[in-house]
């Protein structure tokens, strides 16, 4: 069932112009059926705001469940915003003090930038951890993408992150580990996904815990565990959402930084995105940089129109399923009225068998 426009949210017209399905909330309150309100806290940066929005947003529209999707953006302080990121968000987002009175069915928290080496040591570490420990009494199901994979288990169980040798940059295969799980039913036992991260949680530290592995490469590590209990919390350290486009726009920021003299090294190309004709473009691109940063010479804009056509989106079937099977279950648990369901042998003392 679609989206439902419930506010001015500029993200509601862009999917609808690429053909989603959007409710205007006038015909949504004219059908008899029961909605599901679930959070994006988006912590992303300026540069990714509204397209993590709009990521989010459509593969929850895409999911087949008999309901209306309300989604409710908030964020956290301890962000460095520009005004306009502040003016979209002023205007378009809910606070969170207005998230905890309304409730909602679950929760989706977006991956984000750090500053420092530590989580503990980033601004905006207390902000999270208020929402974490709120989320994990009051949300039914929290979904964690990435960076907030990272936080969560950090917060949770007292696990670090460990730094990698090199940035894990690409779209990796993954193989389903437990092909029995409701949340990844129906799906390829085989699929891709794109990951973009300088650390990882590793298998091993995860299943030492008590987290389950569902989803994982040879190459790219876990994407996809849940908690103890199955269901309560989903970690992505992948990112499913993730456009064609959007590992060709970090790859351009990364260029733009060497030209900046922002990075020292020329930027290596996402481990299996760019196929062979695209590296031919892109080599004669990195020539043209290479010059116009030693010459001082304004730089000319990447050939994307050489590139696009090229982009495989490899992913998204995989990444629908698994937010329409996760969505399927908020919906069997949940009550009409959105208050907290535990479920049965879960202690409401203490949700997570921390």
């Amino acid at each position: 069932m679609p989206l439902v426009a419930h506010t001015g949210l500029p993200t509601f017209q862009r999917l609808l112009e690429e053909g989603e399905e959007i409710l205007t909330a006038d015909r949504a309150s004219h059908q008899s059926i029961r909605e599901l309100h679930i959070g994006l806290l988006n912590i992303m940066p300026d540069a990714a705001l509204e397209a993590t929005e709009r990521q989010f947003f459509r593969l929850v529209g895409a999911c087949n469940q008999i309901a209306q999707f309300h989604v409710h953006p908030f964020t956290i302080d301890g962000l460095e915003r520009s005004p306009e990121a502040m003016a979209h968000i002023h205007k378009y987002y809910e606070s969170f003090d207005q998230i905890k009175r309304d409730g909602l069915d679950a929760l989706i928290i977006s991956g984000a930038n750090v500053t420092h080496a530590h989580l503990q040591e980033e601004d905006f570490w207390q902000p999270l951890t208020e929402v974490f420990e709120w989320a994990k009494q009051n949300v039914t199901s929290i979904l964690c993408s990435c960076l907030a994979t990272h936080a969560l288990i950090q917060s949770c169980y007292g696990v670090e992150r460990t730094r990698l040798p090199a940035k894990r940059w690409g779209v990796f295969s993954h193989k389903v580990i437990d092909r029995h799980h409701p949340l990844i039913a129906e799906i390829n036992t085989r699929f891709d996904v794109p990951h973009s991260r300088y650390n990882e949680i590793f298998q091993k530290d995860m299943e030492a815990h008590g987290l389950k592995v569902l989803v994982a490469s040879e190459e790219a590590g876990v994407h996809l565990a849940v908690s103890r209990d199955g269901f309560r919390i989903v970690f992505f350290q992948g990112h499913p959402e993730y456009d064609d486009i959007s590992l060709l726009k970090e790859y351009k920021r990364e260029v733009l930084r060497f030209y900046r003299d922002e990075r020292d090294d020329y930027p290596p190309y996402p481990d299996h995105y760019f196929d062979s004709q695209v590296q031919r473009v892109l080599a004669n691109y990195e020539e043209h940089v290479r010059k116009a940063k030693h010459d001082g010479l304004p730089l000319q804009a990447m050939p994307e129109n050489l590139i696009i056509d090229h982009l495989d989106n490899t992913w998204r079937d995989s990444a629908k399923a698994v937010f329409n099977n996760w969505l399927g279950k908020v919906y069997q648990i949940t009550n009409e009225d959105r208050r907290m369901p535990f479920m049965d042998g879960i202690d409401p003392n203490n949700p997570l068998g921390l």
